[in-house]
């Protein structure tokens, strides 16, 4: 998609707010705990290379992601940590995978059995297991499975049974009777192993800040690394993490709305009396919902209302007065002792703070700053 670089529409991304948030992280881990930046979904809609460059200077030591292309663009930038792709690859990329470096995630002993053959001679992929104790997305399901794929590993030279892992559902909830289940079930898994791969690890964000004897040597950081609370609200972090994404534009055009005039689509939005009204240039082909109208923005520190339905390009806001073009709006981050987080447009949305970041386009430029 192309950038949008000639409008003042833009991300400003604060790189010392992810140092800081993963420097914090890194101080509380046990001696030997290793920390892998996840960096999926172009970090989490803050830019993958940028956001592996900060953490690595952060002290991360790998890096995490979701699907193969991932792992091959922070291969092509030059980085050489270990890198493991979360999700389940399809089998005929395994010579690629191991010639670039990258760990496999692997789910099913016949996924193993298939890679085995696209593998040749002087390539080893390294592979992590995962288990599936009550996320319900991939993984072993029962111990008796996980032994037979460990023996299987342990007669092939083709693998390198590099890593252990699972999942937590409930990590970031005040209720932890479901998080001991899964506590529990992983137990019944690891009793079933030999000897123990060089990373054994279960925390992710949530489970690292609550939960830290569950740690293994390797957390999974992702989405505090990125100032956001994983629970949203539930409960509170041992650190104050700094939100590293802001929002921000300027009004491109202005003027006075005479009582009993519509504003955009469908004309849900009639001014009860002359008003001055504002176009921003940003909608939701940028990722800023639809469903936004009746929420706000701050303009020189005052909220003011958005009307009417936000358009795909464009959106309108309600002024207390008349501002001169070129004023600048903040949709998310700081203005004037006032904020509005991305965990209040997610609340507003009925969603998540992950689904608002990472639904920010590429169409959005994004400024690095600090």
């Amino acid at each position: 998609m192309t950038i949008g670089i000639h409008r003042p529409t833009q991300l400003i991304i604060d790189q010392s707010a992810i140092y800081h948030n993963i420097a914090k992280e890194k101080s509380r881990l046990k001696p030997g705990v290793e920390l892998f930046q996840v960096v999926k979904a172009n970090g989490y809609g803050h830019g993958l290379t940028q956001v592996a460059r900060t953490a690595e200077k952060a002290g991360a030591t790998g890096f995490c992601v979701a699907i193969l292309d991932e792992a091959l663009t922070l291969r092509e930038a030059g980085f050489n940590q270990p890198v493991l792709v979360l999700g389940i690859t399809d089998p005929k990329y395994a010579d690629l995978m191991a010639s670039n470096h990258i760990a496999a995630t692997v789910g099913a002993i016949d996924w193993l059995k298939a890679a085995d053959s696209y593998l040749t001679d002087n390539h080893q992929l390294a592979v992590h297991i995962a288990l599936d104790t009550g996320m319900g997305r991939i993984g072993f399901q029962h111990p008796e499975e996980l032994g037979k794929a460990v023996q299987y590993l342990a007669q092939k030279n083709s693998f390198n049974f590099e890593g252990i892992f699972t999942h937590f559902s409930k990590a970031d909830a005040v209720d932890t009777d479901y998080f001991q289940l899964q506590i529990n079930r992983w137990k019944a898994f690891m009793a079933v192993l030999p000897t123990r791969p060089k990373y054994v690890h279960v925390s992710n964000s949530a489970t690292s800040l609550w939960h830290d004897v569950c740690n293994g040597n390797m957390i999974r950081f992702g989405v505090a690394a990125y100032g956001l609370n994983p629970s949203g609200g539930e409960l509170t972090p041992p650190f104050t993490l700094k939100p590293a994404m802001s929002l921000k534009t300027e009004m491109v055009f202005v003027k006075e709305l005479p009582k009993g005039y519509s504003v955009s689509y469908g004309a849900t939005y009639t001014a009860k009396e002359d008003e001055w009204v504002a176009t921003l240039p940003i909608g939701y082909a940028d990722g800023y919902e639809r469903r936004l109208q009746g929420f706000h923005v701050l303009v020189n520190g005052e909220f003011c209302e958005i009307i009417g339905r936000v358009c795909m390009d464009q959106l309108m806001i309600r002024l207390p007065h008349e501002y001169p073009v070129g004023t600048a709006v903040t949709l998310v981050g700081e203005d004037h002792g006032q904020s509005i987080s991305l965990q209040d447009v997610a609340d507003y949305c009925d969603t998540i703070h992950y689904e608002i970041a990472c639904g920010f386009t590429q169409r959005l430029k994004r400024t690095y700053i600090n």
